[in-house]
Order: structure tokens, then C-alpha cells, then sequence
């Protein structure tokens, strides 16, 4: 069986597509396995590839999840629609994903520019979700099917299941292990406990004031723990903010897809909204202090263990892109969060 995956960013939902793929992986070692995606989000993916190549943690006798990843584009297609390179760019898809011969596509992501790219396929069976993020995707697809999970990682399972014809649970996700990034971040961080803070969140209205992330940080720099803030290279005022207000006691990393990765994995507890870093962190095991306003953290939360999520009553879930904090946000307090670090480093304050 040759199975397409169509899940194109960001990074967070790639992530929450991850453990239907992995179950997929691990039930059927011989299927191809391809994904498109955004070229950003593609050091997210373990490919198989060469047991010589530290860059994928690929052994002679295992596979990555995928077989192979798919250019897409998209946000380059959406700057300039009608020029020439875009139109050459979906040509140039369009061929590759046919010569690929798919038998399955599967449009985990249940947008119009999702649904477009899986038709491209051209697999005998295209599946998407019957209810779509964007409701006209539904008339592209060739097969329908409804989920009923409330998580959006188990609404996958669903999803690629019916498409496969069998039942699928969530499994753990295997992410690349770079050498020349995890030799990064040991020169970065050593072996010292850390926390890192992500202070962003994809939009403005469930994203916890910048401040508020400077204090913890100050506070759990007087208990003893340091505090690395995730940075994009281009850097962002968010960031700046935290490491202000923390007085010292945080400091901005700016990295790669790949560093950031190898930067997660070390990290003693990681404190984030709604964000792909969280889900990052989710995926690699690590303890989280995740902090909700818009989203439902039943639908979108951290899947994993190691825990814990604040969300105060007053918030009203929407997933609309609003710009300004969603008012319930700031009924969560710095001490509730900081404690909640502590406790998850396994440190009491005095």
C-alpha cells in the first residue's frame, strides 16, 4: 500500500498528526509512507533514508515514518497566485505526487489548499474529515468520514483509520536526531537543568503577556533555575519582552527546526500556550506547564503525561485569529505557574 499523508503546517497540528502516522508506521513497516508539507516543517519528520546518516537516527533494519516528504510551498503560492514560478511550482508537485502512484490520500489538515494538493495525487481513495476546518474542502474529497474523538490527536487516528480500513491508536513519535544540532544545543545549555519558555502562539489572542513569562522566569532563576526563551533567528518583540522582564535570569536562543528540537529534548520543563513548541515538547516527553485562553485544551491540549494546564473558567473557546489577549488569559497568575514548574522539576519553594 502507498499512503500520502497531506498535513502542510504548522508546526503544532504536523505534530498532532504524528502518533496516526506512527501507528500507521509501526502496523505496516513495508507500506510507503509520504507527506507534503511546507518545506519549514520538514526536519519535524523522520524520513528513512541512509543507516550512515546521523541527521535522521535511522537504523539499518528501521524506517521513519515517512518514506518521503513533498514539497509544498504554499505560502509562496499565496503571495503571488498568478506568477509563473507558483504555477510552475504546482506543476511540478502535481507531476511528482503522480509518479508516486498513491493508492490512499489522506487530508488530515481539511483546508481548500490541502484538499487541492491531495487531489493532485490522483489516489483511487481521497479521504478528509466530513466536517473540515474549511467547510468546502468536504466537496473535493472522494470519501468522507466523521469523527467523533474530542482530541484533535485521536480525531487523526479516526480519520486515517477509515481511510486504511482499520483501527488505529495513538502511538509514539519518533522525531530526527541531528548530530550537528544536539552537538549545538550541548554547547548551549551542557547539562545544566533548564526551563524554556515559548512565549508565542501563532495569534495574538491566545498568547499570555510577555511580561508575565519575565517573571517566571525571574522567579524561578531566584529558585535556582535558569531559563532559556525559544527564539525564531529573525527574533520577535515578544521575546525581547520576556527576557526584560526577567531581570537577568533568562536569556533568548534563537534556532533552527532542528536546534530547536535537540534544545527540547534536554529541557527540564518547558512553559508555553498554545503553541508548537508545547506540542514539541508533548511529542519528545518532556514535562509542560501549558497555559490556555481561546483553545480547548480537551481538543487541542498537550497529549501526554507530564502535564499540567491552566485555563481559567472565564475563557470562551473560539478559534478565531483575534489580535488582542483573550480576556480570560489573564485570570492565570504568575506564582499558580511558576509553582506548577517547580513541581514539575520536582523542587519545592521555600
Amino acid at each position: 500500500m502507498r499512503v500520502l499523508i497531506v498535513r502542510i503546517g504548522a508546526m503544532g497540528d504536523v505534530l498532532h498528526a504524528m502518533p496516526a502516522v506512527s501507528a500507521l508506521r509501526q502496523r505496516h513497516p513495508d507500506w510507503f509512507i509520504g507527506w507534503a508539507i511546507e518545506p519549514r516543517w520538514s526536519d519535524l519528520l523522520q524520513i528513512t533514508g541512509d543507516p550512515e546518516d546521523l541527521s535522521q537516527n535511522v537504523g539499518p533494519t528501521a524506517r521513519g515514518m515517512v518514506d518521503r516528504w513533498y514539497k509544498v510551498t504554499a505560502g509562496e503560492w499565496k503571495r503571488e497566485p498568478f506568477s509563473g514560478g507558483t504555477r510552475s511550482d504546482i506543476f511540478a508537485l502535481r507531476k511528482v505526487l503522480r509518479a508516486d502512484q498513491f493508492d490512499v490520500c489522506v487530508d488530515m489538515q481539511g483546508s481548500v489548499k490541502s484538499a487541492v494538493v491531495g487531489k493532485m495525487a490522483g489516489a483511487t481513495v481521497f479521504v478528509g474529515a466530513a466536517e473540515p476546518r474549511e467547510r468546502i474542502a468536504q466537496w473535493i474529497y472522494r470519501q468522507r468520514v466523521d469523527v467523533s474523538s474530542r482530541h484533535v490527536v485521536e480525531q487523526g487516528c479516526e480519520l486515517l483509520g477509515a481511510a486504511v480500513g482499520e483501527t488505529l491508536r495513538p502511538a509514539r513519535v519518533a522525531l530526527p536526531m541531528n548530530a550537528e544540532a544536539e552537538h549545538w544545543a550541548h554547547d548551549v545549555v551542557g547539562r545544566e537543568r533548564f526551563c524554556l519558555i515559548s512565549p508565542g502562539g501563532g495569534w495574538g489572542a491566545k498568547m499570555w503577556p510577555a511580561e508575565r513569562f519575565g517573571r517566571v522566569a525571574a522567579e524561578l532563576g531566584r529558585a535556582g533555575v535558569r531559563t532559556v526563551v525559544n527564539a525564531s533567528p529573525a527574533g520577535s518583540r515578544e521575546v525581547d519582552e520576556v527576557v526584560e522582564a526577567s531581570v537577568g535570569f533568562a536569556r533568548a536562543v534563537p534556532c533552527s527546526i532542528a536546534q530547536l528540537i535537540a534544545l527540547v529534548r534536554r529541557a527540564g520543563v518547558v512553559i508555553a500556550g498554545d503553541t508548537g513548541p508545547l506540542h514539541l515538547a508533548a511529542a519528545l516527553e518532556r514535562p509542560v506547564v501549558a497555559i490556555f485562553g481561546p483553545t480547548d485544551p480537551a481538543r487541542n491540549g498537550p497529549y501526554c503525561m507530564r502535564s499540567q494546564v491552566f485555563r481559567d473558567a472565564a475563557s470562551v473557546t473560539s478559534y478565531k485569529r483575534g489580535v488582542e489577549i483573550e480576556a480570560g488569559m489573564l485570570g492565570i497568575g504568575v506564582d499558580e505557574v511558576v509553582a506548577a514548574a517547580l513541581e514539575m522539576l520536582g523542587q519545592v519553594r521555600g
